[in-house]
C-alpha cells in the first residue's frame, strides 16, 4: 500500500495493520504530520497542530507494540482529530473565537477520555464557525476552512475543519459535534458519513450540554463501519448525565455488517413550511430511494411538519452565544445580532416548551414508518465569503434556508446519519440523511452500509489531496 493509500485506509484497517504489526503507530503519526504540514496551510482544517504530544505518544504506543502481547484497545494507535468545541488537557480549546487564542483547557472532555482509552492518537484541534453558530467556518482570526473537492467553496460547519481533514487525508476519523447540523452538513459538503446519535448516546461530561439536548456528539469518517465503530467506543453514561440511554443489544460496528430487514421507509425533497430542496438536493433523495426499493424496502412519500419550530429553536440557540460569556463586541456580526435577541430566562423556558410540543408530534411521525429520507442541506455547498457582505439577518434566513432538514431532529434528540450521494454540476460532493426512531442508531447503521455498499462512494479522493 502507498503512502497516499494509506492516508485514506479506514481506521479499522489501520487499527488492523497495526495490530498485527504490519505497520507502527509512529510511522502512521509521522505520515498524517507530514501531510497535514503539505497541505493544511491551503485548507485550513486544524487549528492547533499537536505533533510534539502526538508522537510522544505514538513512539510509547510503537514499544508497547514491540513489547507486549495483551490484548489492544480497538483503534490502538490510530491517529484522530477533535473539534476544537472539546477541551483536550493542556492544549488550547478556541471555541473559534480569537478572545480566546490563548485558552489553554485544563481537564479532557468525556468523549475525549473514551477515544484515548480506545487507543486513538490525538493529531490536534479541528476548525470550528465562532461558537458553532455557523453552517460554514469562517471565524474571525483564522483562516476559513475550505472544502478539499474545491478551495473555493466551505467545508461547511460548524465540524467544517473535522470533515476537511477526513476528506483530505489528514486523519483518518474525527470528532465533532451536531446541535443543528453541525456534523451532517460537513458531511454533505466534503462527501463523507457523518452520525449524529441520539440524546444522551454520547455524555456532554464533566460539563453539560447548555441548551436543553439540542446538541450531539458525532463522528465523522469516510465509510459507515468506521463512523459505527466510533459510535461505539464515545458512546456510554457517565455518572450525572442528564439524559442517557441503555446500551444497545448489539454495537454499533456489527449493525454495519448485518442487513436490515425489510423497512418502511418514508421520503420528502420538501421540507414543510419552507418547500422544495434545490434540484439536485431533490435528486439525490430520489435517486436513494429508488435503490432502497430495489433492495427490497417498502418505500412512501410522507414527511413530518416542522411548522412552528424556527422560531423556539431559534430562541433557545441564540442563549448559547449569550451563555458564552464572551463580550458580545468582540464577537462576529451574527453572533452579537444573536447575543442582542436573547430574551429573559421566562422566554427561554418558554422557548424550550413549546420545542418540546413541537417535537412530540414530529417523532409521532415515526410511530408507522421505520426510517425517513430527507436531503441533509436544501441547496448545494456555498463558496467561502459567499455571504460575508450581508446584514445578520439576512444571514441568518440564508442559513436558514439551507440547513432547514437538521435542526428538526436536533430538537426531537432522533438519531440521523449523513451520507454522500454523488456530486453535483460542478464536482462538490451532495449528500442525503436517513433519520430513525429515537435510540434507533443500529436500525439506520445498518441501512446506511447496505446503501453503501450498493452504491460504493469510498473510491473517490478529492484531486487537491492526492
Amino acid at each position: 500500500m502507498n503512502q497516499t493509500d494509506l492516508a485514506f485506509s479506514s481506521a479499522l484497517t489501520q487499527a488492523q495493520l497495526i495490530s498485527s504489526r504490519q505497520l507502527s503507530p509512529l510511522e502512521l503519526v509521522e505520515l498524517y504530520l507530514q501531510r497535514i504540514e503539505q497541505l493544511d496551510s491551503q485548507l485550513g482544517s486544524y487549528f492547533t497542530v499537536m505533533a510534539e504530544s502526538a508522537i510522544a505518544d505514538a513512539r510509547a504506543k510503537t514499544e508497547v507494540l514491540a513489547n507486549s502481547r495483551a490484548q489492544l484497545p480497538p483503534f490502538f494507535g490510530v491517529p484522530i482529530a477533535i473539534k476544537d468545541l472539546n477541551s483536550v488537557a493542556g492544549v488550547r480549546c478556541t471555541y473559534g473565537s480569537p478572545a480566546l487564542m490563548e485558552n489553554i483547557a485544563t481537564y479532557d472532555d468525556g468523549v475525549v477520555t473514551r477515544l484515548k482509552q480506545a487507543g486513538f492518537i490525538i493529531l490536534g484541534k479541528t476548525a470550528t464557525s465562532e461558537l458553532g453558530s455557523f453552517p460554514y467556518t469562517e471565524p474571525l482570526g483564522f483562516p476559513p476552512t475550505r472544502n478539499p473537492w474545491n478551495l473555493d467553496y466551505t467545508a461547511g460547519g460548524s465540524s467544517g475543519g473535522s470533515a476537511a481533514a477526513v476528506a483530505a487525508g489528514l486523519c483518518a476519523v474525527a470528532q465533532g459535534s451536531d446541535g443543528g447540523g453541525s456534523v451532517r452538513g460537513p458531511a454533505f459538503c466534503c462527501g463523507l458519513v457523518g452520525i449524529k446519535p441520539s440524546r444522551g448516546r454520547v455524555s456532554y461530561a464533566p460539563v453539560g450540554d447548555r441548551l436543553s439536548g439540542i446538541p450531539a456528539i458525532g463522528a465523522l469518517a469516510r465509510n459507515v463501519a468506521d463512523a459505527a465503530a466510533m459510535l461505539d467506543v464515545m458512546a456510554g453514561y457517565v455518572t450525572g448525565d442528564p439524559y442517557w440511554l441503555p446500551a444497545p443489544e448489539t454495537s454499533f460496528l456489527s449493525a454495519a455488517s448485518r442487513t436490515p430487514k425489510p423497512l418502511k421507509i418514508a421520503f420528502s425533497t420538501s421540507i414543510p413550511p419552507l418547500g422544495e430542496a434545490e434540484n439536485q438536493c431533490s435528486q439525490a433523495v430520489l435517486d436513494t430511494v429508488k435503490v432502497l426499493a430495489e433492495l427490497g424496502h417498502s418505500v412512501e412519500a410522507s414527511c413530518p411538519d416542522f411548522t412552528g419550530l424556527t422560531e423556539p429553536f431559534t430562541a433557545v440557540w441564540q442563549a448559547g452565544v449569550a451563555y458564552s460569556g464572551i463580550p458580545k463586541e468582540v464577537l462576529q456580526p451574527m453572533n452579537q445580532w444573536l447575543y442582542e435577541q436573547t430574551g429573559s430566562a421566562g422566554d427561554y423556558l418558554r422557548a424550550v416548551s413549546q420545542m418540546q410540543v413541537i417535537a412530540r408530534k414530529i417523532v409521532a411521525f415515526f410511530d408507522t414508518i421505520d426510517v425517513l429520507v430527507l436531503p441533509t442541506y436544501m441547496h448545494p455547498t456555498i463558496r467561502v465569503g459567499e455571504w460575508a457582505n450581508l446584514s445578520p439577518q439576512e444571514t441568518f434566513e440564508k442559513i436558514i434556508n439551507w440547513v432547514a432538514p437538521c435542526p428538526p431532529f436536533n430538537a426531537t434528540g432522533q438519531c440521523a446519519i449523513a451520507l454522500p450521494a454523488g456530486f453535483d454540476s460542478i464536482g462538490l460532493p451532495i449528500g442525503i440523511q436517513l433519520i430513525g426512531h429515537p435510540a434507533a442508531e443500529t436500525t439506520i447503521i445498518s441501512l446506511a452500509a447496505q446503501l453503501e455498499a450498493a452504491k460504493p462512494w469510498n473510491q473517490y479522493r478529492p484531486k487537491f489531496a492526492v
